[in-house]
């Protein structure tokens, strides 16, 4: 589902910075020899993840979701210095495609690759993150935040992807859908929760930013 004319998103994208090189790679190859590469962030989105990350200069970030690298790699252009990214995914045969693209980037020894189930693998990690980015499956949304909420310091940023779900979270007819429901509750339960604050963007399928207070 397109939120905005196309001709408007083909304007937002061509006055938007360009990929690097190695991005623009992944970008392609994803498309050509992944399934599903609708679930790579993409061009713009990865802009926005990457200038949110510099806004941010996180020192540690989690993301849960690595799919093929893509969104690692934008985020980690904002990390601290001496700052590390932990990315969790459950694909063990994307492993090695990701691992391929982090090994060419300049931050590769800042990156830790991480395979399995984030909902195992999150309480062993030790300490806090500046900033988490939610991208896994939806229903476990509402899981891993709680999960995570305690581990983000005052002043660090959650960011939840595909928050929108193809529009269906404000269509009737998806009231059976397990992952609409698990999306439409953790909406719900975030813009609740007095311990945040939040907005949410229409950027391709929603992002929703969420600043622990």
């Amino acid at each position: 589902m397109e939120f905005i004319d196309e001709k408007l998103d083909d304007y937002v994208c061509a006055h938007t910075s360009e990929e690097s090189d190695l991005l623009y790679k992944l970008n392609r190859e994803t498309h050509v020899e992944i399934l599903q590469p609708r679930m790579l962030s993409g061009h713009f989105q990865g802009r926005v993840l990457s200038m949110f990350s510099k806004m941010m200069r996180p020192k540690r970030i989690l993301e849960l979701g690595t799919y093929t690298g893509y969104s690692a790699l934008c985020l980690v252009e904002g990390l601290h210095v001496e700052g590390e990214l932990i990315t969790i995914d459950c694909n063990e045969e994307l492993e090695e495609f990701a691992k391929s693209y982090f090994e060419l980037h300049e931050r590769k020894n800042s990156i830790k690759q991480l395979v399995g189930d984030a909902g195992d693998i999150i309480p062993t990690i030790q300490g806090e993150f500046d900033l988490v980015f939610m991208d896994a499956d939806k229903e476990n949304y509402l899981n891993y935040y709680r999960l995570l909420i305690d581990r983000i310091p005052s002043g660090g940023y959650l960011l939840a992807d595909n928050v929108l779900w193809s529009g269906k979270v404000v269509d009737e007819k998806s009231n059976n859908d397990k992952d609409t429901n698990a999306i439409k509750e953790f909406n719900l339960f975030v813009q609740n929760d007095d311990r945040v604050e939040n907005v949410m963007f229409p950027i391709r399928d929603g992002l929703l930013m969420i600043r622990k207070k």
